[in-house]
């Protein structure tokens, strides 16, 4: 199987500014996407998708080569994920090359491990379009969430079940941003949002965290420093 992982890092970020490339315990963090992607497949099958200087060198530095810079019309901050892959792996097909499967890696997901990715892999098959890495949600709609009624009064969001404890509630899950692993005849016919034949890996609620704000980040350091989280490869 022909893989192609594609790890997205544009240049510019609002909520912790150049992350991709800011150190996470002298590390930077695209580092760790690049680890993952590593236990998987050689160098030459990781696509750094970046419209960024810093960004290439910081990635050449580590031994990857850069097959392209991202157009400026996919490096604003309305661009999509969908696009970027699209145009990553239209890339690699008209080098002649046949991917059988594509594989995103967030560089926002930190602690997501080699072995994490090597697990979802094996659940991969080219009968469905995806699978994903999931987390258990905190907010279950048989539970906690609830919505408003016409008459303006509050229920329960997903039925009425009578449900006293959460733990006899049945599981609900929500994408974590660690692992796509994608069909590409899927991806090429239709955004990731629209597939229907997904197949879930699950991770647990610490290597799940995604870094989006600076409070983020100091929650990654300190799960470091303080043993939570022992390794990131």
């Amino acid at each position: 199987m022909n893989p192609l992982v594609i790890i997205p890092a544009r240049g510019g970020s609002k909520g912790i500014p150049y992350k991709n490339i800011k150190p996470l315990q002298g590390k930077p963090l695209i580092y760790y996407a690049i680890d993952a992607a590593r236990c998987i497949t050689d160098d030459i099958h990781i696509c750094i998708s970046t419209d960024d200087d810093k960004i290439i060198k910081t990635v050449e530095d580590y031994g990857i080569d850069v097959p392209f810079k991202r157009p400026d019309s996919l490096a604003t901050d309305t661009a999509g994920t969908y696009e970027v892959l699209l145009h990553a792996l239209n890339h690699y097909e008209q080098r002649g090359e046949s991917i059988d499967v594509v594989i995103l890696l967030q560089t926002t997901s930190p602690f997501r491990t080699g072995k994490h990715v090597e697990e979802a892999f094996k659940l991969y098959h080219p009968g469905i379009d995806m699978v994903v890495s999931v987390k258990e949600t905190d907010s279950n709609p048989y539970y906690v969430c609830f919505e408003e009624n016409k008459d303006g009064f509050l229920h329960v969001s997903k039925g009425e079940g009578g449900y006293t404890r959460r733990q006899d509630c049945p599981p609900v899950y929500e994408y974590n941003g660690a692992i796509y692993i994608i069909n590409p005849n899927s991806l090429k016919s239709m955004p990731l949002n629209k597939f229907t034949k997904r197949v879930k890996y699950v991770m647990d609620r610490e290597h799940s965290l995604d870094l989006d704000t600076m409070m983020d980040w100091h929650v990654a350091e300190y799960m470091i420093n303080t043993g939570v989280i022992v390794s990131q490869i």
